[in-house]
């Protein structure tokens, strides 16, 4: 059954505020467990589901086609791990800014037309704002802002990987690719959290980012990508940073400038503009499996 206008809509913006309700409940536990730790209860738990719900067995991977799965994979998992230690040292708002860079490289890359250079422009404008280069940026934590910057380049890749084991293997190479980046991050969040990663008072917020960082997005971007056109679902997209920097605001009362709020303008526009131009099939891929 077709998907109206306004519930796909709707559908995308719930998917955008629900990742950003699990990176506020991701960034409490931090603190607690570690950036690994945090990493392994969420792609870990997310891997668990959909093992659940999918069921992927039924199609395994050929040779061929793990040959783009488990860079996908690995880029992924990479991805999340570096987000999240820079989630630990700078605004949420302003590491989801730093690392939509990555998906604007790409969209920029695949569109090549002479007003992208405009909003390349905007986006180094942006970035010059928030990168401690200057004495207004200097309250931002110089590996907060390193980390977040590599998680746009794992971001990057994460988008030309899955496109290459989308068209290798299908639907469920995105499951396949999670279950690899679950094998990459869980030992290493085990090593590092031990025991606490199955704390009964923990635990429950492992579940709650998982859901609201995997399952429940997910399942709202699929709503959406039937009713609305690839651009448009780029374009909604784009307006992530900015749910971003609101969501840090209202749940975790983190303070921002109004430097700050304007490189958040300047990404987002840069990402508005440079989407409109993109080719659909590459819109689709960067919405699985966010940070």
């Amino acid at each position: 059954m077709p998907t109206s206008t306004s519930a796909a809509v709707l559908s995308a913006s719930v998917a955008m505020v629900s990742f950003q309700i699990g990176a506020a409940f991701a960034k409490q536990l931090i603190p607690v467990l570690g950036a690994p730790g945090t990493t392994a209860l969420r792609l870990g738990i997310s891997a668990l589901l959909l093992l659940i719900v999918q069921r992927p067995w039924r199609s395994t991977p050929t040779g061929a086609s793990w040959r783009w799965i488990l860079p996908y994979g690995l880029s992924l998992g990479a991805m999340n791990a570096i987000f999240y230690v820079a989630l630990a040292r700078i605004p949420l708002g302003i590491a989801v800014a730093i690392e939509f860079v990555g998906p604007l490289g790409v969209a920029v890359y695949a569109s090549r037309r002479r007003i992208d250079y405009l909003w390349v422009l905007l986006a180094v404008v942006g970035l010059a704002l928030l990168l401690p280069i200057r004495s207004g940026a200097a309250s931002l934590d110089p590996l907060g802002v390193a980390c977040a910057l590599a998680a746009g380049v794992g971001w990057a890749l994460y988008i030309l990987f899955g496109q290459k084991a989308g068209r290798a293997h299908g639907p469920t190479a995105a499951t396949w690719g999670l279950l690899v980046a679950a094998a990459l991050v869980v030992p290493l969040g085990v090593i590092d959290a031990g025991t606490s990663l199955v704390d009964p008072a923990r635990l429950p917020f492992g579940i709650a980012v998982a859901i609201f960082s995997g399952a429940l997005p997910y399942s709202l971007e699929m709503i959406a990508l039937r009713g609305l056109s690839t651009k448009a679902f780029g374009t909604l997209m784009s307006f992530e940073p900015a749910i971003a920097a609101v969501a840090g605001v209202v749940l975790l009362h983190e303070v921002l400038t109004p430097t700050h709020w304007v490189a958040i303008v300047c990404i987002v526009a840069a990402s508005v503009g440079a989407v409109m131009g993109e080719q659909p099939e590459r819109l689709t891929e960067q919405a699985d499996f966010q940070t």
